[in-house]
């Protein structure tokens, strides 16, 4: 068993940020077959990817990686449409992992988009062990009183990731706050980035929570155990006390992230539907297969008055650029009505 050294950094990444791994801990080497999803390991890199060869910390702050650099981080999965898929589950006998996000997910890359660049390798150093104990991300997480969920939600969902989601939350938040509401902003499914719920606090949210904070590297994970942490992660939302929250399911609901669990969550809280799209025809997709209908559709492709006409003629709902500063009293007035009427 390794211990840290004197004067050695670690680099934690930012799914250690729900622990207190820096303190100090030790680490050793376990077999394959013992492996769980979450777990904290520990992998040297031994082969810089591309251009943006980075590792978010516990801060959010990206830091610029170097072979030879050790990295605390987590077991997990991801399947994302337009980069790259993985699991630890796919790890071989050699023990050569990938840094499947920048935020320490660690596993085999299984499929990359020709459009990213290739994937930082990782040599797996070991499992990270407390007082003789191999750690998990669900070790962090307090037990708590759950408390049923009954607060305002404005929900973005998206037809595929990089929709415009995330940038669609900040404009609604920055609008509550400026309406003086109290809002805390969630990121209830994805793949572990701490950066996505952080620009939601930038933007004016007064509390912000994902489910790194219920002990998930990603929300890929058994139905049974992504719904009992769902109800953790939503109890932390209602101890915020906030007047409404803003609400982003990640990736697209049709995508192995859990996404319609948490749709069914909370739906009866959903006072306004934002569906980010990338494309007019992924809008219909996404309201055939949910049955639903969106408020407003944003991103790419209500970017365009060509876009706009599209989605209004396809799917008979309204769009807006929301990115543009014109579009921002209708979208206020939406939101005013959406939430006056349900109150």
């Amino acid at each position: 068993m390794k211990k840290k050294e004197n004067g050695y950094r670690f680099i934690y990444s930012s799914l250690t940020r729900i622990s207190d791994l820096h303190k100090g801990f030790t680490y050793k080497k376990l077999p394959r077959n013992t492996w769980g999803n979450g777990d904290y390991v520990v992998g040297e890199v031994i082969e810089i990817g591309g251009g943006n060869s980075c590792v978010e910390l516990t801060s959010g702050r990206m830091m610029q990686l170097m072979n030879g650099d050790v990295i605390v981080g987590a077991l997990g999965e991801r399947h994302a449409t337009l980069e790259a898929t993985g699991t630890w589950r796919d790890v071989k006998g050699n023990r050569r992992m990938d840094l499947l996000t920048s935020a320490g997910l660690m596993g085999k890359m299984t499929s990359r988009s020709v459009f990213i660049t290739p994937l930082i390798k990782l040599e797996y150093a070991g499992h990270v062990f407390r007082e003789d104990h191999r750690t998990n991300m669900g070790d962090y997480v307090s037990d708590f009183p759950l408390i049923p969920f009954d607060m305002p939600v404005i929900l973005l969902v998206g037809t595929s990731m990089s929709a415009g989601k995330t940038t669609s939350a900040r404009i609604v938040t920055r609008l509550l706050k400026g309406m003086g509401y109290r809002v805390v902003g969630s990121k209830l499914t994805g793949a572990g980035r701490y950066r996505d719920i952080l620009s939601i606090k930038d933007a004016g949210a007064d509390e912000v929570y994902d489910f790194v904070d219920v002990g998930l590297p990603s929300s890929i994970c058994p139905r049974k155990d992504y719904q009992n942490a769902l109800y953790k992660l939503l109890s932390m939302i209602m101890r915020s006390k906030a007047d409404v929250a803003v609400i982003e399911i990640g990736a697209s609901p049709l995508e192995p992230y859990n996404g319609d669990i948490a749709i069914e969550a909370i739906k009866h809280n959903v006072r306004c539907v934002i569906l980010c799209a990338s494309d007019p025809y992924g809008v219909l997709g996404v309201m055939k297969s949910f049955d639903l209908t969106p408020s407003i559709v944003g991103g790419p492709a209500a970017n365009t008055i060509g876009g706009v006409e599209l989605i209004e003629k396809l799917c008979n709902v309204r769009a807006l650029n929301l990115i543009d500063p014109q579009n921002l009293p209708c979208l206020k007035e939406i939101l005013t009505t959406r939430l006056d009427n349900h109150r």
